[in-house]
């Protein structure tokens, strides 16, 4: 099998390059950023038109965490919009036989009955710190659902949980939550500063997976005969970002103060993935919280050591 990752030099894409590398019978297609702009749509289609993979994944996106999502909403929407719109195109022209797209929980209602099934997207307002992040995810999963109902083939996709790991983003400016814990935490220990300061209350509820676990999912999901359109892949439980936030600071060692800053936003309440499809289909995530804190400080201390840190 010939498989096209967009995004692999992502955390997300990265992941999946290291997992499907244990795959036997896997060749791997695979182009950065400086080889195929995902948004110029001659190059997407001239590349899938050359390479001829058998299966996509679609990993690549522009993303972040609240603060980039409100200051670059026109550019989060426009440039997922297009990678959406020109992978899913230039993979049905050149006869992919299956392709999963990957989307995010962000594209369900900001009021959505808790936790979140597949059947609750489009039935109310998103949150509006990322609307723009998921309107471009919900047409990159319509178009996937209606490539698959118009010309038969086997396009769909699969909405993680918000995701941390080996690779993640580490500058302030656009990190997600999880990332920007160990940063701030980290740099704190190391300058002995009695107190750090975070965004927000701390009250609101997030479920985290472990990247390596969102790779195994994709191995899984690929592997079915009739998925689902969509379907949501996490964990399955969440935490308060409070308690998230003690607990990277005992991962790290750090012993000071943490003060809330609740002039910032806070984004949703809670967003938790039903993901009782997922389980019955039979596969669910591995790698715990605990666990995964761990593995991801530690990366996070060998990324910066080999000055691959993002």
């Amino acid at each position: 099998m010939k498989l096209f990752i967009a995004g692999h030099k992502g955390m997300v894409g990265s992941a999946l390059v290291r997992r499907f590398q244990k795959e036997k019978g896997v060749e791997l297609a695979l182009r950065d950023r400086g080889q195929l702009d995902l948004t110029n749509q001659k190059q997407v289609f001239d590349f899938f038109e050359k390479e001829k993979p058998e299966t996509a994944i679609i990993a690549g996106a522009r993303v972040g965490g609240i603060q980039a999502n409100n200051t670059y909403p026109a550019e989060f929407l426009i440039q997922n919009l297009a990678i959406a719109a020109n992978c899913v195109e230039g993979a049905y022209r050149a006869g992919v036989k299956k392709l999963l797209f990957l989307g995010s929980s962000c594209i369900y209602p900001k009021l959505a009955p808790q936790p979140m099934t597949e059947d609750c997207l489009l039935t109310g307002p998103l949150e509006p710190t990322n609307e723009a992040y998921g309107v471009a995810k919900i047409a990159g999963l319509k178009l996937c659902q209606y490539y698959r109902k118009q010309y038969g083939v086997l396009f769909y996709s699969a909405m993680p949980t918000n995701l941390y790991g080996p690779g993640d983003s580490y500058n302030l400016e656009n990190s997600h939550v999880l990332p920007a814990l160990i940063r701030k935490f980290h740099e704190a220990k190391v300058s002995n500063n009695s107190e750090v300061i975070l965004w927000g209350t701390g009250n609101p509820q997030r479920e985290f997976l472990h990247v390596d676990d969102l790779a195994d999912a994709c191995v899984f999901l690929l592997g079915l005969n009739n998925p689902p359109d969509w379907i949501n892949v996490g964990w399955g439980e969440d935490i308060v970002i409070k308690e998230l936030a003690s607990r990277v600071a005992d991962t790290i060692g750090y012993t000071g103060n943490i003060v809330w800053d609740t002039s910032k936003p806070d984004g949703a309440s809670r967003k938790l993935l039903d993901i009782s499809r997922l389980t019955v289909l039979g596969w669910k995530a591995k790698i715990t919280l605990r666990e995964g804190l761990r593995l991801t400080y530690q990366s996070y201390l060998d990324e910066m050591k080999s000055g691959q840190l993002r």
